[in-house]
């Protein structure tokens, strides 16, 4: 993993996500970039680098509260937003929700997933307003537990960090100057008063991410090493067990195999 001393692979990958955004924008004939801002850290480092590829005016935040949403979120969101110099919108989700849900809310995930999903929609269609592009905000961490949700969160036009773990956003995050209070707050999707992803989990984004390292990049496959890092067998197990349990987020849906060949991405004809 990048750690916060570490300078030069710091500003390697800032320059080499940059790069990757304006190469994503020049695919699509596109200069524009639309982005939910929830206040917290990873989409304040997406904006950044948006930012600083593309120019402060090609990016739109977006601020989408629900009610029950946490105020200090829109204050860190509208803190960031002023910092950068980008535009913003305001849409507040709740006559959306409650319009839907008109018994009251169900229990908090499925109304979370609802509340997700009602976000990345309008998103989409401002994008289509503005003929830009949806940002994506997930990281490595998020996307390996599937703690995302589908369609949700998770979707976008591309993902300029989600090769970063939580830990490195948080390092990059420090490294490229985004405020403190960004950065320092427990890390939480909002879905309820009080409510964090630590808590949520069950482990630290640290403990995580090492495990993730050792599973992913050192492609350690038995628990005794695990074990012998110095992570608990309930540490490992929870990990381990989010990725299997949640696999079907990190995959397209499938589609009957007839025998047909696979759609290629581009088509040149001579």
């Amino acid at each position: 993993m990048i750690s916060q001393t570490d300078t030069p692979a710091l500003d390697k990958t800032a320059t080499t996500i940059e790069g990757f955004i304006r190469d994503e924008l020049e695919s699509a004939k596109l200069s524009n970039v639309v982005i939910g801002l929830s206040g917290g850290i990873d989409s304040a480092l997406a904006s950044t680098l948006a930012a600083r590829a593309l120019g402060a005016d090609a990016v739109l935040g977006v601020m989408m509260p629900y009610a029950t949403s946490t105020p200090s979120s829109v204050d860190d969101a509208r803190k960031l937003a002023a910092w950068l110099g980008i535009e913003t919108t305001m849409i507040d989700i709740t006559p959306m929700i409650e319009r839907y849900y008109v018994d009251g809310l169900p229990d908090p995930i499925r109304a979370g997933n609802k509340m997700a999903r009602e976000r990345m929609s309008i998103l989409f269609d401002l994008a289509w307003e503005r003929n830009a592009l949806v940002v994506g905000t997930g990281n490595r961490t998020e996307i390996a537990l599937g703690y995302t949700t589908l369609f949700g969160d998770a979707a976008c036009s591309f993902n300029p960090i989600g090769q970063l773990y939580k830990t490195e956003v948080r390092s990059l995050s420090a490294y490229l100057g985004i405020p403190a209070s960004i950065i320092t707050k427990p890390p939480s999707a909002d879905l309820w008063v009080d409510q964090t992803d630590e808590d949520e989990i069950g482990v630290t984004y640290d403990v995580i991410d090492r495990i993730l390292v050792r599973l992913l990049d050192d492609h350690v496959r038995d628990q005794a090493t695990l074990l012998a890092d110095g992570f608990t067998a309930e540490e490992i197990d929870r990990v381990v067990g989010l990725m299997n349990q949640n696999s079907f987020k990190r995959r397209s849906a499938r589609i009957a195999a007839l025998g047909k060949g696979a759609i290629p991405e581009q088509l040149t004809l001579t």
